[in-house]
């Protein structure tokens, strides 16, 4: 039977068609009609943010969580331009999103109308793809397609602008369209996996080098049981912590500007380089020109775009990283490299990993394992980004996939209150944990009140120096101690704000037994902020220098 429908309703319908159950977003003019028809909606769940870059990240929280493709909402104008640091985090994390905006009607399009701007132009170099949509019709090939373009291939985000008379146009609805969905990933080349198989086993001093691609492909156990079957030290991305545990025997954790020193080391030393869903990106690499020098390369990814952008692969491989590992597997001979691995141990003896004060709950290293102790691999770890994210990377146990939620390729400050939120949204029996600094709390801490308003089980664990650390330690070490603009002359009683939001909070500095403290505050139920004081003078060691390699890191 056939049903009249307008733009707005026909948006809602393909979105609860497409199994979405939670939106974030934020209303105004230009997208009333589709939060009109929204609201009468019994599948899909609105939670408001308090600012549309608030509801970028939440629907990054939920989508990186989980790997589905998530949703965020934002009208015309400053709502749509709010949005538009969330979508470019996105792009460059490689994360499935669909962010709905709205837009003037057509005919204003171009009069320099009330809260107009061009949202696809502005959108088009940080997104997959994006859409103006001239009539509601449109929209029935427009929204799955969108789904389709966020989660094929390398997944990211799409934009879909649509103006306020398309959503307001009524059209009589004979059939609805699939669902959008990813599309086939290619198929590896046999030949070039068997010459894959063939280079490891012909290295004495391989490494497996481990990326985002692997975690957003599902694809970790295989990269394990890879790693284990031909003996393969691992090294990982920041965004790939967890994709191997860190307790794993072949794990040599983070490598690149704040990696440990032994596996920048070991790095230094392989012969082979297999990067399996990593980019080459510069804060991995340090100078491109020095970065495993001596190591063949082969590069496996889904996006052609990547092999040979940074490093010339001697076997490149285009497919979807499960894929290609499935068939790789097999291909590979059983080896155990005890010459390699008793040299790793050596690197590893020598220069043991530096987490000064880890048994001080008061001091940086010792505040997050603390944390960790009262928390399993269930858990959710978010951050927002400059010290205390590096501090985190180091130090906290990641042990899964999809445990750790943080901000790579863009380093956005405000990352991480929303989408930890999202994350605790999509992920309801989870306890989600994000650590913050005071720098970047404040850029969305208005969030707070959606935290609030949710109840979501959140925890925001503030390491507060009251400066912008990673700026003060760079002007410290590389600008003479010239340090200007990265300390706070006044910072909020935070405690006071978080309540005043709703939220509970507790202040470390004030306990006299901070892990009991701590351990009441994590497990009580819905969110808290806990506040912890930081020595300003504390600093992200090792680092590799801007433009240094990495075998020159500085500091422990």
């Amino acid at each position: 039977m056939n049903e009249t429908l307008t733009g707005a309703q026909i948006t809602v319908r393909l979105l609860e068609r497409q199994g979405i159950r939670t939106v974030a977003g934020i209303p105004g003019g230009a997208i009333l009609p589709i939060y009109d028809a929204l609201g009468q909606s019994t599948a899909i769940r609105h939670v408001l943010a308090r600012h549309e870059q608030g509801a970028g990240f939440m629907a990054q929280g939920m989508a990186r969580a989980t790997g589905e493709t998530a949703v965020c909402l934002a009208s015309s104008g400053p709502g749509a331009t709010n949005l538009l640091t969330a979508i470019a985090d996105a792009k460059l994390d490689s994360i499935p999103l669909v962010a709905i905006t709205g837009q003037v009607p057509q005919a204003m399009i171009g009069t320099d109308a009330f809260q107009e701007v061009d949202t696809y132009g502005l959108s088009i170099p940080i997104t997959k793809h994006n859409f103006l949509v001239s009539s509601a019709e449109e929209l029935l090939e427009v929204i799955p397609r969108a789904f389709a373009i966020a989660a094929s291939g390398r997944p990211g985000p799409v934009l879909v602008d649509i103006p306020k008379d398309v959503q307001t146009q009524a059209i009589e609805i004979a059939g609805w369209p699939e669902p959008g969905k990813a599309a086939p990933t290619p198929a590896a080349e046999p030949a070039s996996i068997a010459a894959a198989a063939a280079m490891i086993d012909a290295a004495e001093r391989p490494i497996l080098y481990l990326g985002g691609g692997v975690v957003h492909s599902g694809a970790a156990p295989l990269a394990v049981d890879l790693a284990e079957k031909a003996g393969l030290p691992t090294v990982m991305t920041l965004m790939a912590l967890g994709a191997m545990p860190v307790d794993h025997p072949l794990s040599l954790g983070m490598l690149g500007m704040h990696g440990a020193r032994h596996t920048n080391l070991a790095l230094d030393e392989c012969d082979l380089l297999i990067a399996v869903g990593a980019r080459f990106d510069d804060r991995a690499t340090g100078k491109v020109a020095a970065f495993c020098p001596q190591a063949k390369i082969i590069h496996i990814d889904i996006d052609p775009a990547e092999l040979d952008k940074i490093k010339t692969a001697h076997v490149g491989i285009v497919a979807d990283v499960g894929q290609a590992l499935a068939e790789l597997l097999p291909a590979v001979a059983t080896r155990a490299r005890p010459a390699w691995t008793a040299r790793i141990a050596a690197l590893q003896a020598a220069f043991p990993p530096a987490l000064p004060g880890c048994d001080d709950p008061r001091s940086h290293f010792g505040l997050i394992r603390a944390v960790a102790a009262c928390l399993d691999r269930d858990a959710v770890v978010a951050t927002d980004v400059g010290q205390h994210q590096m501090w985190v990377a180091q130090a906290y146990p990641l042990r899964r996939p999809r445990q750790w939620l943080t901000s790579g390729g863009l380093g956005t400050m405000g990352f991480g209150v929303p989408a930890a939120i999202g994350a605790a949204l999509a992920e309801p029996d989870r306890t989600v944990v994000c650590f913050t600094g005071d720098g970047s709390i404040l850029m969305n801490i208005q969030e707070l009140a959606t935290a609030a308003e949710e109840n979501v089980n959140l925890k925001i664990v503030l390491m507060d120096n009251a400066s912008l650390g990673l700026v003060h330690q760079q002007q410290t070490l590389f600008y003479g101690e010239r340090l200007f603009a990265s300390q706070f002359r006044r910072t909020p009683d935070f405690v006071a704000v978080a309540r005043g939001f709703g939220i509970s909070a507790v202040d470390l500095d004030q306990a006299a037994n901070p892990c009991a403290v701590l351990i009441d505050a994590i497990s009580r139920p819905g969110p808290c902020l806990i506040h912890a004081s930081i020595d300003v003078e504390q600093k992200v060691y090792p680092m590799v220098p801007p433009g240094a390699a990495n075998r020159d890191m500085i500091g422990a």
